[in-house]
């Protein structure tokens, strides 16, 4: 399975500056004052919509489809980070990537548009995409596109503008009858435990992780485990009010009370839970972005618990830092 990424950016907003007139004053006091601090505030891009949202994930994807990297260069949070399929990219990368893609694309539709309000400053489009077409790397191998989609967008503001500050997409599939194969989880492999040993003493250990990102990364963990343990108390707890999720089979949910549902219902027998492989970052002293691998000893509804590739956008709550958004995608 190969996805590819598509983000779209907000369009500028026009501010217009008049020429400031001369200060009138009387007894000492400039009467200009409220409309001068007017006219010198900086524009501000305005809250969006679903809608609106939709529109601008359109037109970034026509910019993908054509590899017009210096739309992306413009229009990418210097922020971003993408995490697709395991493989972590920034904001050079993606760009790079863009513009490296020739695509072959017969139709593609963009439908359902949700958003979710991370802060008056971050927000996440999803939606699902439908496409028939192909695309082909720098290597020069063309693959189809997946479809149908569902994707996830997140856009921070930035003055007069949103930029995109991470994007991902899951093929839409039914665990229970899928129209298409699901990957398989990865074989399990034996590995020779004295070539391992010595292999890991010429790794270079793992970059400390920030402590924003360790703390989301401990929040994290305790989701999971409130997941094996179906407790909905601490799920609540763990996850915001306006919290949305999208599983790894493509399903939404937008609402704190729909995704604990979820997540608490159906048999399942857990034995354990992992979060490993975590890297992130923060956008703000209130928002982050962790990117991890998460995996399960067990079954839910007489299915073996597959492997994932996640990543969780949080906001800190006075102290705590509490799951907003969720998005997942198989790890194969």
């Amino acid at each position: 399975m190969k996805k590819f990424l598509s983000i779209a950016s907000f369009a500028i907003l026009a501010c217009f500056m008049g020429c400031e007139a001369p200060k009138p004053v009387t007894n000492g006091v400039n009467t200009n004052a409220n409309a001068n601090a007017n006219a010198n505030a900086k524009p501000v891009a305005a809250a969006p919509t679903a809608d609106a949202l939709l529109a601008l994930d359109k037109a970034a994807n026509e910019a993908f489809i054509k590899g017009d990297a210096k739309y992306f260069e413009g229009m990418l949070s210097d922020k971003f980070t993408s995490f697709d399929m395991g493989m972590r990219m920034n904001k050079s990368d993606m760009v790079k990537m863009v513009g490296g893609m020739k695509c072959d694309v017969k139709t593609w539709s963009l439908d359902e548009p949700k958003m979710t309000m991370i802060d008056a400053d971050t927000y996440v489009s999803s939606y699902k995409g439908t496409w028939d077409g192909t695309c082909a790397g720098p290597d020069g191998k063309s693959m189809k596109m997946p479809s149908p989609i569902r994707a996830a967008s997140l856009w921070v503001r930035n003055g007069d503008k949103w930029q995109g500050a991470f994007h991902g997409e899951t093929l839409i599939a039914d665990p229970k009858n899928p129209s298409k194969p699901l990957p398989p989880p990865p074989a399990e492999k034996k590995a020779d435990k004295s070539a391992a040993n010595a292999n890991a003493a010429d790794k270079p250990a793992a970059p400390a992780l920030d402590p924003n990102v360790e703390a989301m990364l401990v929040a994290e963990k305790s989701g999971w485990e409130a997941w094996k343990a179906r407790d909905a108390k601490k799920l609540e707890e763990f996850s915001s009010k306006n919290l949305a999720f999208i599983d790894l089979f493509g399903n939404y949910t937008g609402t704190q009370t729909e995704t604990v549902k979820v997540w608490t219902e159906g048999k399942c027998d857990i034995k354990s839970t992992s979060v490993t492989d975590a890297s992130g970052t923060t956008l703000s002293p209130t928002v982050g972005i962790l990117h991890f691998k998460g995996s399960g000893e067990g079954t839910c509804n007489d299915q073996k618990i597959m492997p994932l590739w996640g990543t969780s956008i949080y906001i800190k709550e006075g102290s705590t830092w509490k799951l907003a958004f969720g998005f997942e995608a198989p790890a194969s």
